[in-house]
C-alpha cells in the first residue's frame, strides 16, 4: 500500500495550491451541445474523491498512469472554496479529471473506457472500439468491445491505475464489473490501483434478488443483491476482502474517500452517468424498471423519459401513450415508430425499495400469445426464480418477502467494508 511521509505532506500542499490557482483561472467550457451532460446542480458540502487532489496527486507524481474514466470523471470547480448557499448562487462547473491531470504534468499513458465509451455517447450494449481521444490525443482502450478485461500486456507501461467513474448502485449496471476486471489485471501484474470515490445515488437502501453463481455474467459478477448500498470504493474493498477475484488474488487498492457523505445523503448527479439515465428520477427508478431490458417491453428508450415509463403497442388502450423514436443513446428502441400505451412514472414518489409491481403489471397486460420474457431476463435478475415466481402468479409482496433472507446475509458481509455510515 502507499505510505505517507513528511515529504508527501509537503507535496500535497504544493499540488493543492497549484491546482486551486489553475482551476480558478480556467475558462468555462461550453457544454451546451453535449447531451451527455445534465443541468449542473450544487453538490452541497459533499466532496468527491476526485476533488481531494492533495490526497492522490503525490501518488501519481513521476508515475506512468492509466486512467479508467468516462464523462462522469470530473473535478468540481470551486467546490471547496464556497459555502453551499454561495455555490448555488454562483453556479457550479467542472473540469474533466484527465484534463486536470495533464495540466499538472501527470504522465497519463492511456485511458480505459467502460460501457458507453470515454465520452459516454454509445448505446447500452453497443460495442465500443479502441480509439484516440481527439481532445487529448491519448489512446482510448475499450473495456466494452472485444475485451471486457484489460490484458496484462496493456499494463506493461503502467505504474499505477486511477479509477474514477460515477456508479448508480445497481448490480446490472456494468461499471462495477469493469472495476472488478481492472482490479483483477492489476492484481495479476502487481500494479496498484487508486479509486476516487463518488456518492451512490441509490445508496440509501439494499434490496432485490441476490445473484446466484450459475447466472454470473458481465451484468452480474458477484453474489450481491440487485441494489447493494455501497460506493465504488466500498465495493472495491469488498471484492478484495471476500477474495472474489480469480484465484482469490487481491489488488493493492487505495480508496480516496468522500467527505461529508453517508448512505442517506441525497446527491443529484451533475453528469448523466449513461445516455439513458437523464435525471434523478430515472436513476431512482432504474433498479425497478431495468428488468424490462430482459423483456419485450419498452422502458422509455427512444423518448426523453427513459426509465420513467413503460409500455407496448399491445397494452390495453389508456390515457397515456408515447411513440419511441431514435434519439441520443437509443438508435433503435423497442417498438420504434409505434404507438405504445403504458404507465407514466415521471412523477412517481421516490423509491426506497426495488418495486417489482411494475414488471408484474406489464406481464399481466401482455397477451398470452406474446413472449414476455427475453433471453436476458434471468441474467439481469441473477436468478431463474424471479421469472418462475411471476409466471406462477405470485404477488409483488410475496416476491419481495422472498428476497429478505439473502439480503440479511449480504448486509453482514457488507458491514465489514463500509467507509461511510
Amino acid at each position: 500500500m502507499f505510505k505517507n511521509t513528511d515529504l508527501i505532506s509537503v507535496s500535497k500542499l504544493f499540488f493543492f495550491v497549484f491546482l486551486t490557482v489553475l482551476i480558478s483561472c480556467e475558462g468555462k467550457e461550453d457544454h451546451s451541445k453535449d447531451q451527455a451532460l445534465l443541468t449542473v446542480k450544487p453538490v452541497k458540502d459533499i466532496v468527491v474523491g476526485a476533488n481531494r487532489t492533495p490526497e492522490y496527486l503525490p501518488l501519481l507524481k513521476g508515475k506512468r498512469v492509466a486512467v479508467v474514466a468516462n464523462q462522469t470523471s470530473v473535478i468540481f470547480r470551486g467546490q471547496t472554496r464556497l459555502p453551499a448557499r454561495q455555490e448555488s448562487k454562483a453556479g457550479s462547473s467542472f473540469v474533466h479529471l484527465v484534463d486536470s491531470l495533464r495540466s499538472l504534468n501527470i504522465n497519463i499513458v492511456k485511458v480505459f473506457a467502460p460501457e458507453h465509451g470515454f465520452r459516454g455517447k454509445a448505446d447500452a450494449g453497443e460495442h465500443v472500439k479502441d480509439d484516440i481521444d481527439t481532445k487529448t490525443g491519448l489512446p482510448i482502450v475499450s473495456l466494452f468491445g472485444k475485451n471486457r478485461k484489460p490484458s496484462p500486456e496493456l499494463l506493461e507501461d503502467v505504474d499505477v491505475v486511477l479509477f474514477d467513474i460515477q456508479d448508480v448502485g445497481v448490480r446490472f449496471y456494468t461499471y462495477i464489473s469493469t472495476m472488478s476486471n481492472v482490479m483483477e489485471t492489476c492484481a495479476e501484474k502487481n500494479v496498484p490501483m487508486i479509486v476516487l470515490d463518488r456518492p451512490n445515488p441509490n445508496g440509501h437502501y439494499i434490496d432485490g434478488p441476490t445473484l446466484e453463481p450459475e447466472h454470473k455474467s458481465f451484468v452480474g459478477m458477484h453474489p450481491i443483491p440487485l441494489v447493494y448500498g455501497m460506493t465504488m470504493g466500498e465495493y472495491a474493498k469488498m471484492v478484495n476482502g471476500e477474495k472474489w477475484l480469480k484465484g482469490g488474488i487481491q489488488c493493492n487498492i487505495t480508496v480516496i474517500p468522500l467527505l461529508n457523505y453517508n448512505h442517506q445523503s441525497e446527491y443529484s448527479l451533475p453528469v448523466r452517468p449513461s445516455p439513458n439515465l437523464p435525471n434523478d428520477k430515472s436513476i431512482n427508478l432504474y433498479p425497478s424498471l431495468g428488468f424490462f431490458e430482459g423483456t419485450v417491453i419498452n422502458a422509455g428508450r427512444g423518448t426523453e423519459y427513459q426509465f420513467q415509463r413503460y409500455g407496448a403497442p399491445f397494452f390495453p388502450k389508456s390515457d397515456f401513450s408515447y411513440t419511441p423514436q431514435p434519439n441520443f443513446g437509443s438508435k433503435h428502441p423497442k417498438f420504434e415508430g409505434k404507438l405504445c400505451y403504458g404507465v407514466d412514472l415521471s412523477h412517481h414518489p421516490k423509491l426506497n425499495k426495488v418495486d417489482i409491481s411494475f414488471v408484474v403489471d406489464a406481464y399481466h397486460k401482455t397477451p398470452k400469445d406474446k413472449e414476455f420474457f427475453g433471453k436476458t431476463f434471468t441474467v439481469h435478475a441473477g436468478t431463474l426464480k424471479l421469472r418462475e415466481q411471476i409466471e406462477a402468479g405470485m404477488s409483488p409482496e410475496e416476491i419481495h418477502k422472498g428476497w429478505q433472507t439473502d439480503i440479511e446475509k449480504f448486509k453482514r458481509v457488507r458491514s465489514k467494508y463500509l467507509i461511510y455510515k
